[in-house]
């Protein structure tokens, strides 16, 4: 691997980064396809599914901030898990643990992975577990754990292959092939992609058969097959030409050229070097690419004894690898100013580059440089030749031990792999005999506990339960005796309002003007005296009007609603705990939401207030509800002593307000800490 930093990976990562991308596509397009085709005999859940694909594709969205991305996938989450588990909606989950990963975001990706993987197998979805464990594959390659991405590789391989799934399944062994070829073993390697590209080539995947090809073409140049490797490049060519991106045009251009360059023919490659720099927007559009360009013309010019520019094309180099922290980039431009100054028999200058190049690479763990910097170190450092010649030596041997060990576990992996039913059977039949009858045992035994339990457990839910029917019941039954209470107050009132208005006030006015009319004779204190007695009978009057008026008043009985028997309930606990209160309940209108969800949530905040006076010492508690997308989120907060959560065990209050919550589908937190007060959230779907 002399050369192999000099070599171009861009388009190798390019290639993956389209994978792993076409396969997001790929699981949101067969998820599209899903809903499109069920969509007229499930109107509601399509519905549903809609959103999450809405939410799903606004999380890949990159203008927007991160925390709101992971809104939308937490939104996307937690509809899915609430949904019937199917093909559709495993293939999502899958689809919204890549997305937590692409997001960095590793304790969501895995949590949501390993759940794709149960329910894949629980629901035998071959395709979804085969995709979750390409999910980790990709996982394990970002963390540079690269025998564990190699497992996940085969083991989705095997499913795709299973499947009938060619392209997914060339795509793993497309993956286990750069693995291989990382760790050395260029012959697993090279067999691994020779089986990819039979797999394209039927298909067409011309993008595939590029990388491909311009795969084999850099191990052939690795082994030192330099015709092979020309030939797998032009072919890589062939196929970049079908194809839009032409983005890799000068990266295959620069490879050509480092296969002269080792070929030692560098007249030839400083003409690929040279046309591949011909792009001008190469400088702005791939600085690491152009600057790498420009360090291998260097080294050919070198070569050719071409010293016009030369050390400027290699400081240049130098300080674009070193401003874009292209740690191998500036090794390498190192090693060959290195060898560049010892030609010009500038030592102290050769000598320098030589050692920071062997620091650095020591430091980074760059393995193939650092024997190059310590072969070269005992050339240039005559005092220390011996020195380096056996830390070259040492550690040559160290890596090569490394790689065939490496190369080994791949091997077993396979095997392991491929294998893995048949191993778990390898036991003898005398100990299959003695397990089986101890589990029989203990079964049997498990079995009659269980039932036994079982029976005690079913009466006593059967009593709660019936307890519980109960208390609705009388609940509802109040509430409904209420409303015909108040009902027949109203009418009662309106009778009486009536009865004011249309016969005693119209008797009173017909006596009023009776009276108005009375010719009377006698002094003017008894004609004075006639005249208050009518304005005191038209005050009366109108006081009768007033009173018939407010009688008359629209009392409807949804006066006596739930917003007042959550009132009433604050004012007795806050009497009994001796805490003000706050209640923040005008957004809901409870008249449309179910009697049995009001029951249980009376109860909810029996139990939450109860614990309040037993436990907080609040002087203040603040209830608060809201509507938000069918859902009633309900807030209680309190200003108490509070607790500590982590430790601190549940009670049976807590239970039972879970319990009742989950009953209805709802989700349930509580948050406190010591002095600061507690506050518990749930939200309960009302629709």
């Amino acid at each position: 691997m002399k050369a192999f930093f000099r070599f171009v990976t861009k388009n190798t990562i390019t290639f993956l980064k389209y994978i792993f991308l076409y396969k997001a596509f790929i699981i949101f397009f067969i998820f599209f396809s899903g809903c499109n085709g069920n969509k007229k005999k499930h109107n509601s859940p399509e519905t549903e599914k809609d959103s999450i694909s809405l939410w799903i594709k606004t999380a890949e969205n990159e203008s927007l901030p991160i925390i709101k991305r992971k809104q939308f996938l937490n939104k996307s989450y937690a509809a899915i898990m609430s949904a019937k588990k199917d093909t559709t909606v495993l293939r999502n989950l899958s689809t919204v643990a890549y997305r937590y990963l692409e997001l960095n975001d590793t304790v969501n990706f895995k949590l949501i992975n390993k759940k794709t993987t149960i329910l894949a197998k629980k629901i035998k979805d071959t395709f979804a577990l085969a995709d979750s464990h390409w999910n980790y594959a990709i996982y394990y390659d970002d963390y540079e754990k690269h025998d564990s991405a190699y497992y996940h590789h085969k083991r989705a391989y095997n499913y795709f292959k299973k499947l009938d799934k060619q392209y997914y399944a060339a795509k793993m062994l497309y993956g286990m092939a750069l693995i291989k070829n990382y760790y050395g073993d260029y012959s697993g390697s090279e067999v691994l992609l020779i089986q990819a590209i039979s797999k394209y080539k039927p298909l067409n995947k011309n993008t595939s058969l590029y990388a491909s090809y311009n795969q084999l073409g850099l191990i052939q140049g690795e082994i030192g097959e330099y015709n092979r490797a020309l030939f797998y490049h032009n072919k890589a060519l062939e196929y970049l030409k079908k194809i839009e991106d032409k983005s890799d045009y000068e990266a295959s251009l620069n490879n050509i050229g480092i296969v002269y360059q080792d070929m030692g023919d560098h007249k030839k490659a400083l003409e690929y070097f040279d046309k591949a720099l011909e792009n001008d927007s190469l400088e702005y559009m791939d600085v690491e690419h152009y600057a790498r360009l420009l360090d291998n013309k260097a080294y050919s010019k070198y070569h050719l004894n071409d010293t016009i520019d030369l050390e400027k094309l290699f400081l240049r180099s130098l300080r674009i690898r070193d401003s874009v922290k292209n740690l191998d980039g500036v090794a390498t431009v190192k090693l060959h100013l290195s060898e560049y100054y010892d030609k010009k028999k500038q030592y102290s200058k050769a000598l320098h580059f030589a050692n920071e190049a062997s620091q650095l690479t020591n430091k980074i763990k760059s393995n193939e440089l650092y024997l190059e910097s310590l072969s070269l170190l005992s050339k240039l450092d005559t005092l220390n030749s011996k020195d380096h010649l056996a830390r070259y030596i040492v550690f040559n041997d160290s890596l090569r031990n490394i790689e065939r060990k490496t190369q080994n576990k791949f091997a077993r992996i396979s095997f392991e792999t491929d294998e893995y039913i048949e191993e778990t059977k390898r036991l003898s039949k005398q100990k299959i005999r003695i397990l089986i009858i101890g589990l029989v045992i203990v079964l049997i035994v498990s079995l009659i506990y269980y039932i036994i339990i079982q029976r005690s457990r079913n009466k006593r839910l059967l009593l709660e339960t019936e307890q519980r029917k109960a208390n609705e019941q009388v609940y509802i039954l109040t509430i409904e005796q209420q409303k015909r209470l108040e009902e027949e107050k109203t009418k009662e009132r309106n009778r009486i309002s009536q009865e004011l208005h249309d016969g005693i006030l119209g008797k009173l006015f017909g006596v009023r003007v009776d009276m108005g009319f009375l010719e009377l004779d006698g002094s003017n204190d008894t004609l004075k005296q006639h005249e208050m007695f009518l304005e005191e009978l038209q005050q009366i009057e109108q006081e009768l009007r007033e009173v018939s008026h407010k009688l008359n008043a629209n009392f409807s009985s949804s006066e006596i609603d739930f917003s007042s028997i959550l009132k009433q309930l604050l004012e007795n606990k806050s009497r009994l705990g001796g805490f003000t209160y706050q209640l923040n309940n005008e957004n809901v209108a409870w008249n449309q939401i179910n009697e049995v969800i009001k029951v249980n949530l009376y109860r909810i905040l029996q139990e939450a207030l109860q614990n309040i006076i037993k436990y907080a010492k609040a002087k203040n508690v603040a209830l608060d509800f809201s509507i938000e997308e069918s859902n009633l989120i309900v807030r209680i907060n309190d200003n108490g002593i509070g607790f500590d959560t982590k430790r601190r065990r549940k009670g049976i209050g807590i239970k039972n307000m879970k319990s009742r919550i989950k009953e209805l589908k709802g989700v349930f937190s509580i948050q406190s800490e010591k002095d600061r007060g507690t506050t518990i959230n749930f939200t309960i779907l009302i629709q």
